[in-house]
This record gives C-alpha cells, sequence and structure tokens, in this order.
C-alpha cells in the first residue's frame, strides 16, 4: 500500500507537462475547422468578424451600419431543424466581447441595436438561467419581435414564465414590461397556428383573459379545444377559470352549443341562461334542449330564454325527455331487435357443458329472482317482455301474476318493479299498467309497484307530476317496505330535481326517531339523489342530525351506509364545498365516523382528477386494519371515483388499483373490482376484463362476487361476447352456490342491457360532460355492493335498480328541423385526441359508414358522410338537428 502513491505522483507530472499545449493544440483545431469550411462558409465568418470589429468603432454611423448587416445575416439565414443558424455558430466567440462592449457603451438607439442583437445570440450562448435573452430583450428596441423566428419567441416565452415566478415571490417588483411582450408574443402565436403555446405562456403568466381579445375567426376552435381538454389536467379553480375563458370565446363567435356544453360542465346555470337568450334561432334552441336532456339537468325555461309560448313549450318538452322513449323504439325498429328476450336466451344454458343444467333445482326463489332482473334489464325500455307484460288474451291476470308469485316475499316487490324498467321512460303507458298491481293485498307488490312508477319516470319530467301525486300518501303508511318504494320511487322519479315538495315530504321522515333504519336509509339517499350536487344545506342537516341520533349499534348495521352517502351525494363534484360537513362528520360516531369521511371526500372530488385526493385516498388503503373497519371500501371506490375523468388518470389508477389486490387487506380486495368496474364502465378493456376474470375465481367469496358483477358493469350494454362467454362458464362453475349464481345472472343481465342499445356511462358528448344523476346512480348500487351478502343477496336487492338512473340510450339519432327522423349516412370510427394537432387532422380512425340511426360504443365518434347537411351540435351524440347545407350542390 505504501508504494502506492507513487504511480500517481507520476501522472500528476505527465498532466503538467500536457497542460502546456493545450492551446496550440486548440489554435490548430481551430485552424484545421477553418480548412474544413466551404469557400461561402468562411467568406461569412469573415465578414461576421469585421461586423464585430464596426461595431466596436468610435462613428455612431459606422456602428449603426455594422448592425444593420448583422441583424440582416442573422434573420435572412435559413437553418435546418438539427443545427444552429452558421451566423449565430460564427459570432459565439464573440458574445462576451460584444456583452462588455455594451456595459461601456452611451445610451442611444444604436446601443438599443445591439442589444435585439444580443438578445438573440443569447439564444444558444447564455448560461443556464441566465435569462439572458429577454434582459436583452428588455432593453433592446421596441421591434418587431416576431421577425428573429419561432425560436427566438419560444426561448423568450418560456424565459418570461421563469421571470414572472422569480417576481411573484418578490412582491414589490412590477410586470408591465414583461406583459407587453407576453402580449406581442402571444399575438405572434395566435397568427402561425401555436395556440396551445399562447395558452401556455398566458397560463403561466396568470393573465387568461388576453385571449379573447386575440382569438379570430380561424384560431378560435382549435384555441378553445386546447383550453377545454387542459382544464381537466388543471387543479380548482384554475380549471373553472379556463373553462370560462373558453364560454366567452365560443359565445363571442356565436358557437352557441359549445358555449352551452361548457356551462354544463361548469354547473353555470347563468351562463346557461345567458346562451339561450343571446340566440334567437329557434331550431338552434331545440338542439340545445336535447343536450341539455341528455346531461339530465332539470331546466325550467322563462319568458327572456323563450319569448314565445308555443316555442316554449316546444322546447320543455324536449328538456323534459318526453320523446327518448319514441327516439329509442325508432333505433330499435331500426336495428330490428323489437323481438322480446327471455332470460332463457340470455343464459344460453345449451352452449354450456353437460353439468350446469342439473343446477335448476338449486334454490328456485332465487333463480326466479334472478330471471326478474335479467328479464328486466335486457328488455328495459321496450315495453314488452316474456315474463310481465304478456297480452290479456290469456285468463285474466294472465302469467304476469303468476311470475310475480313465482317470487317469494321480498322477491315480488323487485318482480312488480321490473315493470317499471320494461316499460322506462314511456310514463302515459306505463302508469297505466303498473296501476293494476295498487289493488293488490300483499304490501310487497305493492311496494314493488310504487318502485316501478319512481323507475317508468326517471329522468323524465311530466307537467302533472304523477310520480308525486301517487307516491306521496304512501310515505307514512304502516308497513316499512311499501314506505322503502315509495321514498326510493321519489328518489329515483325526481332525481337532480331539487324538487322542494318532495324535500317537504321526506325530511320529517329522518327525524322521525321511531321510523326503523332501513326506513331512513333510503329516506337519506333519495333526498341526496334529489339534490345531488346542490349543497343543500337543510337537507344536509337534516340527515346529520339523524346520524347524530341513531344508536352505535344501528350505526353498525349494513344499511347505515346509505346515511352517509346521501349526504356525500349533495356535495357530488363540488369539491371544497364539502369541507364544513366534512368537520361536523369528525364528531359522530365512532363506528360511522370514517366511513362518512371517506365518503364525503370521494364523492366532493367525484370526476375532478385531483391527483392529491387519489394520493391521500391511496394512504387509506394501504393501512393494514382490523376486520371490522369498513371506511376502506368507500376509499377504493373513491380512487376510481376521482380518476375517472380522463384516459390517462384512468389508466394510473387501474395500475394503482392492481397493487391494492397484491397487497391489501380482504375488505380492500372485495372493493377493488367494484372499482375496476366503475372505471371501464360499458367499456370492456381488455386488461381489466382479464383481471376481473382471474378474481371471479377468488378463494374469498365476497371478492368472487364482486368481480362478477364488475364484469357485468363493464359489459354493460355492450353484448360483448367474449364477457357473455365467461359468465356462461361462470354459471357452470357456481352452479351449486346459489349466492355467486345469482351474481352471475345479474351480471348476464347488464351485460345484455336493451338488448346492446344501452350504455350506463356517466360521460357523454365526447367524454366531455359527466352526468351528476347518472354518477349517483352508479355510485348507490357499489355502495351497496359493498357489502353484498347483507344488502343485494339479502331482502334489499332492489338497489340495482339505482342503475336505472345511468341508462341511456348509446345511439345517433339524426332528426330534421322539424324533429322527424332523417335518415343521412355517417361514418362511425374510433376518436381520434387531436387536440393542439397542427392543420386539420382526421377526427376518426378506421371508420365504417352506415346509416343514421346509428350505435355508438366507448370511445367511438361519428362525422357526417355527406355535406348536404350541417349539424347543429358540435358533437354527434343522442339526438342531433341537421340542418340543410345552402352550398351544397349535388353532383351530376
Amino acid at each position: 500500500m505504501a508504494g502506492d502513491p507513487m504511480p500517481n505522483s507520476n501522472n500528476t507530472n505527465e498532466q503538467s507537462s500536457n497542460k502546456a499545449p493545450s492551446k496550440d493544440l486548440k489554435k490548430k483545431n481551430d485552424e484545421k475547422k477553418e480548412e474544413d469550411l466551404s469557400d461561402e462558409d468562411l467568406a461569412l465568418k469573415q465578414q461576421l468578424e469585421l461586423y464585430v470589429e464596426r461595431v466596436q468603432d468610435s462613428d455612431p454611423g459606422v456602428q449603426k451600419l455594422a448592425l444593420e448587416s448583422m441583424r440582416q445575416e442573422i434573420r435572412t439565414s435559413t437553418s435546418s431543424m438539427t443545427s444552429v443558424p452558421k451566423p449565430l455558430k460564427f459570432l459565439r466567440p464573440h458574445y462576451g466581447a460584444l456583452k462588455s462592449y455594451y456595459e461601456i457603451m452611451v445610451d442611444s438607439d444604436v446601443k438599443k441595436y445591439l442589444a435585439d442583437v444580443l438578445s438573440v445570440l443569447a439564444l444558444t450562448m447564455s448560461a443556464e438561467g441566465e435569462r439572458e435573452s429577454l434582459k436583452f430583450r428588455l432593453l433592446g428596441s421596441e421591434g418587431d419581435i416576431g421577425s428573429w423566428g419561432h425560436e427566438y419567441v419560444r426561448n423568450l416565452a418560456g424565459e418570461i414564465s421563469q421571470e414572472f415566478s422569480k417576481r411573484q415571490h418578490l412582491d414589490d417588483e412590477p410586470f408591465d414590461d414583461l406583459m407587453d411582450l407576453v402580449q406581442q408574443i402571444v399575438a405572434f402565436h395566435m397568427k402561425h397556428n401555436a395556440e396551445p403555446e399562447a395558452v401556455d405562456l398566458l397560463m403561466e403568466v396568470e393573465d387568461l383573459d388576453m385571449l379573447v381579445d386575440l382569438v379570430d375567426s380561424t384560431n378560435y376552435k382549435r384555441t378553445c379545444l386546447y383550453l377545454t381538454s387542459a382544464a381537466s389536467y388543471l387543479p380548482g379553480p384554475d380549471d373553472m377559470l379556463v373553462l370560462d375563458i373558453a364560454y366567452t370565446i365560443y359565445h363571442k363567435f356565436g358557437e352557441y352549443a359549445s358555449a352551452m356544453r361548457i356551462s354544463l360542465a361548469q354547473d353555470n346555470i347563468q351562463n346557461l341562461k345567458q346562451v339561450f337568450v343571446s340566440c334567437d334561432d329557434l331550431v338552434q334552441k331545440k338542439q340545445f334542449s336535447y343536450i341539455i336532456a341528455r346531461h339530465g339537468y332539470k331546466l325550467l325555461l322563462d319568458d327572456e330564454m323563450a319569448e314565445n309560448d308555443d316555442d316554449r313549450d316546444q322546447l320543455q318538452e324536449i328538456i323534459n325527455n318526453t320523446k327518448l322513449s319514441d327516439g329509442y323504439l325508432t333505433l330499435a325498429r331500426d336495428i330490428e331487435v323489437m323481438e322480446p328476450k327471455s332470460p332463457e336466451d340470455i343464459y344460453k344454458v345449451h352452449l354450456i357443458d353437460g353439468r350446469a343444467s342439473a343446477g335448476a333445482s338449486v334454490d328456485s326463489a332465487r333463480q326466479n329472482l334472478a330471471a326478474t332482473f335479467v328479464n328486466a334489464f335486457v328488455n328495459a325500455g321496450f315495453g314488452q317482455d316474456k315474463l310481465m307484460t304478456v297480452p290479456s288474451e290469456s285468463s285474466s291476470g294472465g302469467s304476469a301474476g303468476s311470475w310475480l308469485f313465482k317470487n317469494k316475499e321480498h322477491g315480488k316487490a323487485s318482480a312488480a318493479a321490473s315493470l317499471g324498467l320494461i316499460l322506462l321512460w314511456d310514463v302515459d303507458n306505463g302508469l297505466a299498467q303498473i296501476d293494476k298491481y295498487f289493488h293488490s293485498n300483499d304490501n310487497h307488490v305493492i311496494a314493488g309497484a310504487l318502485l316501478a312508477v319512481g323507475i317508468v319516470t326517471v329522468g323524465i319530467t311530466n307537467d302533472c307530476d304523477p310520480a308525486l301525486a301517487l307516491l306521496g300518501e304512501y310515505i307514512n303508511k304502516e308497513d316499512s317496505s311499501i314506505r322503502i318504494g315509495a321514498i326510493m320511487g321519489l328518489g329515483l322519479a325526481y332525481a337532480g330535481s331539487q324538487n322542494d315538495q318532495v324535500r317537504r315530504l321526506l325530511s320529517p321522515i329522518l327525524g322521525d326517531a321511531k321510523a326503523p333504519l332501513d326506513v331512513i336509509a333510503f329516506t337519506a339517499v333519495s333526498l341526496g339523489l334529489v339534490y345531488v350536487g346542490s349543497c343543500n344545506e337543510e337537507v344536509a342537516q337534516s340527515i346529520i342530525y339523524s346520524l347524530m341520533d341513531r344508536s352505535e349499534s344501528e350505526l353498525g348495521e349494513p344499511l347505515a351506509r346509505f346515511l352517509p352517502l346521501g349526504l356525500g351525494l349533495l356535495y357530488l363534484g363540488k369539491q371544497e364545498s364539502v369541507e364544513a360537513t366534512a368537520e361536523v362528520s369528525k364528531t359522530f360516531s365512532e363506528k360511522i365516523r370514517k366511513y362518512c369521511d371517506m365518503t364525503l371526500m370521494s364523492l366532493a372530488y367525484a370526476g375532478t382528477g385531483d391527483v392529491l385526493k387519489v394520493q391521500k385516498l391511496l394512504g387509506h388503503c394501504a393501512q393494514h386494519l382490523d376486520k371490522e373497519e369498513t371506511h376502506q371500501g368507500p376509499a377504493v371506490l373513491g380512487i376510481a371515483l376521482v380518476a375517472m375523468a380522463e384516459e390517462l388518470g384512468l389508466e394510473m389508477a387501474i395500475r394503482s388499483l392492481e397493487h391494492l389486490l397484491q397487497y391489501g387487506e380482504q375488505n380492500i380486495r372485495r372493493a377493488v373490482p367494484l372499482a375496476l368496474g366503475l372505471l371501464c364502465i360499458s367499456n370492456p378493456k381488455v386488461n381489466v376484463m382479464d383481471t376481473l376474470s382471474r378474481l371471479s375465481h377468488d378463494t374469498d367469496s365476497e371478492v368472487a362476487m364482486s368481480a362478477i358483477i364488475a364484469l357485468g358493469l363493464i359489459g354493460a350494454g355492450t353484448n360483448n361476447a367474449r364477457i357473455a362467454g365467461m359468465l356462461r362458464n361462470l354459471s357452470s362453475y357456481y352452479y351449486k352456490e346459489a349466492s355467486l349464481l345469482f351474481c352471475v345472472r345479474i351480471a348476464q343481465g347488464l351485460v345484455h342491457l336493451g338488448k346492446g342499445l344501452l350504455t350506463l356511462s356517466p360521460h357523454h358528448s365526447d367524454r366531455f360532460l359527466l352526468s351528476p344523476t347518472a354518477l349517483a346512480g352508479l355510485i348507490c348500487t357499489l355502495h351497496a355492493c359493498l357489502d353484498m351478502k347483507s344488502i343485494i343477496l339479502g331482502k334489499y336487492h332492489y338497489v340495482l335498480y339505482f342503475l336505472v338512473l345511468a341508462m341511456q340510450p348509446r345511439m345517433l339519432m339524426t332528426v330534421d328541423e322539424n324533429l322527424k327522423p332523417l335518415t343521412v349516412p355517417v361514418r362511425v370510427g374510433q376518436a381520434v385526441d387531436v387536440v393542439g394537432q397542427a392543420g386539420r387532422p382526421k377526427t376518426i380512425t378506421g371508420f365504417q359508414t352506415h346509416s343514421t340511426p346509428v350505435l355508438l360504443s366507448a370511445g367511438d365518434r361519428a362525422e357526417l358522410a355527406t355535406e348536404k347537411y350541417i349539424p347543429l351540435s358540435p358533437v354527434l351524440e343522442g339526438f342531433v338537428i341537421l340542418r340543410e347545407n345552402p352550398e351544397y350542390h349535388e353532383e351530376k
């Protein structure tokens, strides 16, 4: 070891002897480089060196001339994408000299000219973080910024945002000089198709209002598209601010339908009214009404929004969704699926190996109950089926009566309620057919009929309020199943309507100390649905008092979870507004406090994509707790709720949930499949399908049940053959286990929902809008599934009907200006994200051409195949009104 340092000391000597010739080497290299240059490059280099000398001349005239020539050379130089322009390359060694000369110059125009040149040179030469390009720009002349080229402008924008954030921390520094530059840069970007860069810069310097004056008719669409898609990645309240600007721009250019989509996304009633008032085209207003109806927004038009009474009635009728049933049946006739289907057609027992048929004798009441749900889901909205609506030629009472009584006790309630789902949206015809069950002497049948009234009228507003009139008188009956039927019916019929009469009927029940817990629980959820996302103080207080009044043992019951759920629904998607209530919830009993906390947080941030909230929820899921804790279930669902806003977050959430499956406790594993089901609802992604298929054979039967129901949710209304095959195999695998087989049947019914014409996805309008009532319906069902055994497999299986709130036809129906169906060719293909792309990129790929009406799957987008008509909606989904294109001439 002692001899070790010696060789090193030699090295140092060698190095020191090497150092001397390095200058000579450099000289040689430079000479060599000069020899490598072409003649014209050499001439340019010498020319520029001459200019540098002349700039330092004592004569201002000579200086000015030299600077002019230098500017000219820099501006006219062209460079390839990968190399620095030659003048900048040759001036690099002189940057320091020019800078020090600038310092000693007297103030004059020439000095400003030099500052301009230095600002451009700093582009390649200034040290990291010095921001010299910006410094010299501010000292230079007020000339046109764009003439130095795109790269220079882009570099300046970057330096401005750094400088801005630095000055923000030093309170006393003004921003005016920066803002003048920003205005020039943004104007330059807007002219040169770089709208995203302009928007980014304005977001950095927090002055988006500047955009409104700088956009013009050629670039406002691309600008707004970038703004609206950026909004889903911004934290609140910035996201709303960005949407406000997009709304203002659309409104300014008369793009009212797009402005209205934004006001729906913000839940901004003032802007919504403003759109109606500003637009004086009745047909266009009809299109707005269709979009509002699809969103499930209960809007009452006033004289300002539509002056003429007849016009107002027409528009109100569309908003009230009264024509939904007709449109849906037109679609069904066009696709030729009107023929009713029986549960056997769905189970396809003949395709399974021998052993399953033996399972028919297992628990026949449970089998019949499953068949009731499958039948209702499959024939939803068609008005006819083979179990409940058999023509009256058969003996009086017909087979509908006999099917009802093939179900036991509470099963009859679900059977009678299923009639409501079969006659979905067809209020007049539906109520007439349900009426006969009100005269039954079986309480369960009456309860089911009351629920059926609620189901039939979901999403439809009727002038004479039949649901309120029929259900109101049953609210305070002795029998609790009848009460629950009426209460849940009201919740479904008036979801999202904020109807005061319903509140006056239901609120007293919450304060009734004698009322049984199940009645209280359904009352809380129904009130939550009626006032979803309204932050209504009075309803919140009634639910809070009710939670405080209940005993410890009651709060431990499975149905107690509906009380915090009803409270959370009031704040659905309303972010910070929940904080006061969340503070109050900290005073609740130990049993329910954490459950309430998780539910409130996950619902308030639902659909916002807030990363910090997802991390917080993941933190709660990472704890290993006793078996008794129930709050981790809603935390897992919360991850899915928050992350479902946009594709990227959704993919990340799926991966996080995979980790929870591997490391989480049992109660977390039971909730993960449900969260996956929510993330990919009616959108069967292959990786999620495989995960759920694996979990459906899990050793823990509750995990398997959740996975089976989730398979039904991701395939809901898609008729997906692969999922249908998986479920058939599961039905033979679990043929001896009544509970699991029941779940398989429910999932089979969901996959074939509405014979494949319906979707459960709460997103619509190109995934831009999220319908709060639809989401609320899904949340209620999933929270009930967190305790499958006591709720869905117990006597409250009818909570599955909460899904009705999310059911919508997945159709594109084109109509003419008189709202009569109009068949036109459309291209349907996979939607392509075109945000920030230059030119006019194609918005769909892999398309096929069909005639309307057509079905749209998850991720599909449609566009008209001819230019004969102009659509009045920016997104072709649901009902779209077409107007003839005056400039269209048919080719001979």
